[in-house]
């Protein structure tokens, strides 16, 4: 048992050294006179590409640890909830949708009946936040001709939306 823990030991100790001589030179940093002595780990990802250009090399130089850095652009990262996002399209779906935009969250539809109705809605939803949380989710609802629709209404599908999400994460957690 002792043996085992110790040849783990030194298997462990051996991998960190391998790693951290990757780091230096050889395999990251083909032109290491390229990048400035300041480059540190924390650059994002257009500086690493502006130096990599700069030097004529198009591939950004790259280190293990820009793995576990978070380096998402703010301007294509989708900050909706998918379950409240797809909760609105399933449980909408009579509606014709005329647009959508997951980035900014909005989806907007057209006039539509509900089965089993007979007067024709249209809805513009808002998912504002990627929390499963009755917050998250702002609905509109119009009539046909723009009359306005009943709280109780707006109340009810808010409600059919978010029960749907909640059902789509469970079945997410069973995966």
């Amino acid at each position: 048992m002792l043996r085992h823990r110790h040849i783990a030991v030194v298997s462990a100790l051996a991998l960190v050294a391998l790693l951290s001589a990757c780091g230096g030179g050889g395999l990251f940093h083909r032109n290491r006179a390229a990048v400035p002595a300041d480059a540190t780990n924390n650059r994002n990802v257009a500086e690493t590409a502006a130096i990599a250009h700069a030097a004529g090399d198009d591939k950004p130089k790259a280190k293990i640890w820009d793995l576990l850095t978070n380096q998402t652009d703010p301007n294509v990262t989708v900050k909706v909830n998918k379950y409240i996002w797809n909760a609105s399209l399933d449980v909408l779906n009579f509606l014709p949708v005329q647009s959508v935009d997951p980035f900014t969250g909005v989806i907007v539809t057209g006039y539509g009946t509900p089965p089993g109705g007979g007067r024709s809605y249209r809805a513009t939803i808002y998912v504002q936040d990627p929390a499963l949380d009755a917050r998250s989710l702002k609905l509109s609802l119009q009539g046909a001709g723009g009359g306005a629709v009943a709280p109780e209404t707006i109340s009810a599908v808010e409600d059919a939306i978010l029960n749907r999400a909640r059902q789509l994460r469970i079945a997410d957690a069973g995966l």
